[in-house]
């Protein structure tokens, strides 16, 4: 009897606690999908945000905290771009300007071009708005570009390596390529300038032709012609043009050291003054080249002569070597050198 009375009372227990973990079971559930569902809220506020601030201008500008909202703090779907940098005045950051504009042509790409979506956004960070987010990232040098995948932290990858690759458009799209699979082809503005400056030095000679056009035997002369063509030369391969296209800055310093570099240590990239220096040692070489012609068809003295073959030996031998050191300097690996490594 007291087995029988019992069987009811635990199958009523055994019940009501089914029916308390269904309860719990189902309370789990639905708070979850209110999580799922805030977070999905979360996310879509900040792409739309990211979406708002990105028509109104390609790099967004962020102080400590948007960095910390919609950089560091998930939930995230979308890349971003960090520019850390010091575009003061008194921070007197020549690098950082300079890198500046080329982010901008960058950034500009991207936005106006047809693949433009919200899985990659361009942001800059400046030391004078954020000093706090340097202090956080550990960071005392700019400018420093970074990538801050969709999910999980930056790797040691996804700090772009400006000492040795430099900080061209070009080379900036080809790391976010490695990094995101995002490929921009990379639009310059136009610059007129060099048509400008063209245009003036036609106008000017033909003006000192029209003033002197009854004296023009000058034109004849081989030797000025010989001259010109030179001069055409020596600015082709040194790399002018190139500078006139990208306008690069003269030199780099290195804002922990100090040190100065004149030869940009990538073949992607050079300085206005490594171009100076390609067209002197062009300039010294041809003008060995010139003094072993002028050694072996005169019919001056023979001690003369060989002086003059010595000097220009020496002229072509250690100008080459010169020259061949940089070229070893900017294309890593190459096997060859002569004189000087």
């Amino acid at each position: 009897m007291a087995a029988a009375a019992a069987a009811p009372r635990f199958h009523r227990l055994h019940l009501v606690t089914m029916g308390a973990a269904l309860l719990l079971l189902l309370a789990l559930c639905l708070q979850a999908g209110a999580g799922q569902r805030k977070k999905e809220n979360l996310l879509a506020e900040k792409v739309e945000q990211l979406m708002e601030w990105s028509s109104r201008r390609s790099v967004i500008r962020m102080n400590g905290d948007k960095f910390r909202r919609f950089v560091k703090a998930p939930p995230r779907n979308y890349s971003v771009i960090v520019m850390f940098t010091a575009l003061q005045p008194q921070r007197q950051c020549s690098v950082c300007r300079q890198a500046n504009e080329e982010y901008q042509v960058l950034a500009n790409s991207w936005r106006y071009s047809s693949a433009f979506s919200n899985k990659l956004f361009f942001t800059v960070v400046d030391y004078d708005e954020g000093a706090d987010v340097f202090q956080q990232l550990n960071m005392n040098s700019a400018p420093t570009f970074m990538h801050f995948p969709p999910k999980g932290k930056p790797k040691r990858a996804d700090t772009f390596d400006l000492q040795r690759i430099g900080f061209a458009a070009e080379q900036l799209a080809k790391w976010i390529a490695d990094r995101t699979d995002v490929h921009i082809r990379v639009f310059r503005p136009p610059n007129y300038s060099g048509t400008i400056a063209l245009a003036l030095l036609v106008s000017l000679v033909g003006g000192l032709l029209y003033l002197r056009r009854n004296n023009l035997e000058f034109i004849y002369n081989k030797t000025g012609w010989a001259m010109a063509a030179l001069c055409v030369v020596f600015a082709m391969t040194s790399g002018q043009m190139w500078n006139h296209i990208r306008g690069p800055p003269y030199a780099h310093k290195n804002p922990q050291n100090g040190q100065v570099s004149y030869i940009h240590g990538s073949s992607q990239a050079q300085f206005v003054a490594e171009s100076h220096i390609i067209l002197l040692l062009n300039a010294a070489i041809t003008m060995g080249m010139v003094l072993l012609n002028e050694a072996a068809t005169s019919k001056g003295d023979v001690g003369k002569r060989r002086i003059i073959c010595l000097v220009g030996l020496g002229l072509v031998v250690f100008f080459f070597s010169l020259l061949l050191s940089i070229f070893r300097s900017k294309y890593h690996g190459y096997p060859y050198s002569f004189l000087i490594k």
